[in-house]
């Protein structure tokens, strides 16, 4: 009996509509019994989750700690009707709800507890599931790993049971503060883990990595944190995903929030996978002052991003060519570099290029 039969089973017994979601209100089943809706049941079902108002509301009647049925009782004001919540608990821990609408208060308290068997099956499911994604999820944090042999034990466990079909590829979604990521709401065959702080998402051959990393930046934005992603496909087999894992951090690094970054559109960015900052940023230092010159640095980025074009870096700037003309001079005072040798325009480029990258 897998969860949707356990809903349709609970609509049946109980005579109403039934829809099951998981502890963070995400849809995971549900079952229609006759024609009775309202604004939430129909919220959840077309968007496969409850909104965060309607999570606190229900959170208030102590759903979470609760082991028997919660009345919720109907809200004329919002078009809420009264509804039956059944915890779906498994070893004293609480996997979801269980939800009937039941505004006319209809079902009895005895026939709620009959039905809190099949909630007790939903929850060793949803524990086994969970569990299963737990275990999943260490193998593939271990290979990420920084020591080889773990790297390689983790890929042959992981392709004896649940290997992914190459070629892969590796997202990476970085918070400012860690926020939890809900696995349920991504495809099934996408193997999530959590790794220094940044969720990393192991995506398969056949599922598009763009709309499962739109869908987890929705998930973490839904908790208020704002998501620089960063991606890298083409890993050939397991072996070669901590080296895609890299990369892609790389791009996440360098997005800004609410951006995915490719590691192939980076340029000359993928030169920070190649050695520590420190190490970078001693490479790449200018001689001189200029980053005391705000102003005149931003110029001489804009100058170098153009290509030399000083027609097209004054109206970029909007500014005059002999205020341009003035500035530049300025630029190579304070560096001591010239901006007509090809070399000098390199160094600078780079340096300007890398410095907001490095830490």
């Amino acid at each position: 009996m897998d969860l949707q039969e356990i809903v349709e089973l609970s609509a049946d017994l109980l005579g109403a509509p039934a829809t099951l979601e998981d502890r963070d209100f995400h849809l995971v089943a549900y079952a229609a019994h006759g024609d009775t809706i309202d604004p939430i049941r129909m919220e959840s079902i077309l968007h496969r989750r409850a909104t965060e108002a309607v999570r606190t509301r229900f959170e208030r009647h102590g759903i979470a700690r609760a082991t028997g049925p919660v009345r919720i009782p109907a809200d004329a004001a919002l078009g809420q009707l009264g509804r039956l919540c059944l915890p779906v608990r498994w070893n004293d821990v609480t996997y979801g709800y269980l939800w009937l609408l039941d505004d006319e208060e209809r079902i009895t308290r005895a026939e709620a507890v009959r039905a809190m068997p099949l909630c007790e099956r939903a929850g060793l499911l949803m524990a086994r599931r969970a569990r299963e994604r737990d275990d999943l999820g260490w193998r593939v944090a271990d290979l990420l790993s920084a020591q080889p042999d773990v790297r390689a034990q983790a890929a042959a466990e992981l392709n004896e049971s649940a290997a992914p079909e190459p070629p892969l590829a590796v997202a990476v979604l970085r918070t400012d503060a860690p926020v939890p990521l809900n696995p349920w709401m991504l495809p099934h065959s996408v193997l999530p883990t959590l790794w220094q702080r940044d969720h990393v998402l192991l995506i398969p051959s056949g599922v598009a990595p763009r709309p499962v990393i739109d869908r987890a930046r929705r998930l973490l934005e839904e908790r208020g944190a704002p998501v620089r992603a960063g991606l890298h496909t083409g890993s050939p087999a397991l072996d070669a995903v901590h080296e895609g894992w890299l990369r892609a951090r790389v791009a996440a690094r360098v997005a800004a929030p609410g951006e995915t970054r490719t590691w192939t559109s980076l340029g000359a960015l993928r030169l920070l996978r190649t050695a520590p900052d420190d190490a970078l940023a001693e490479a790449v230092r200018v001689p001189g002052t200029l980053h005391e010159h705000p102003d005149l640095e931003a110029t001489a980025r804009t100058y170098l991003d153009h290509a030399g074009n000083v027609q097209a870096t004054a109206r970029a700037l909007n500014i005059h060519r002999q205020t341009l003309y003035h500035r530049l001079r300025r630029i190579e005072d304070l560096t001591s570099l010239s901006l007509t040798d090809g070399q000098d325009r390199l160094t600078l480029h780079l340096s300007l290029t890398l410095s907001p990258h490095l830490d």
